[in-house]
């Protein structure tokens, strides 16, 4: 963290406060009010980011589906391997006998990256998706 430090002063309602300070400690965020507020910045700034469509983005893309209809892996397979650069690994669990997890995991612009994980999760017999995204390590430094 930098050196130069700036203090400020708020003024909050203090049953908000105290909802807060429950809501950091019963999450383990509580380190101090100042750091669990320079994370509540940080991530106001990092969805700002992350509504630009250019913006360099890193994520996850999770899917779970049955393995066992017919060509839905290939499918899969198809769609990551037409964005060369975007998915730059994956993870396969087996679930049980017929659900499988996979993680994908993504980094490049913001409107390619929702590009795949639309195709991905719209592919008939994907059970359930979800695009997990972040900004790229530059801002989380801040």
């Amino acid at each position: 963290m930098s050196s130069d430090l700036m203090r400020f002063t708020i003024a909050i309602p203090a049953k908000l406060l105290d909802e807060f300070d429950e809501y950091t400690a019963q999450r383990g965020l509580l380190v101090n009010r100042s750091e669990a507020i320079r994370n509540l910045i940080r991530d106001c700034l990092v969805q700002a980011e992350l509504s630009d469509p250019a913006a360099e983005v890193v994520g996850s893309i999770t899917i779970i589906y049955d393995h066992h209809i017919p060509g839905l892996t290939q499918k899969i397979d198809e769609v990551e391997h037409n964005y060369p650069g975007i998915v730059i690994s994956s993870m396969h669990v087996h679930l049980d006998h017929d659900n499988c997890l996979e993680v994908i995991a993504v980094r490049g612009v913001s409107n390619m990256v929702n590009e795949l994980s639309n195709c991905l999760l719209g592919i008939k017999g994907i059970k359930y998706g979800k695009l997990t995204t972040a900004a790229t390590a530059g801002r989380l430094e801040a």
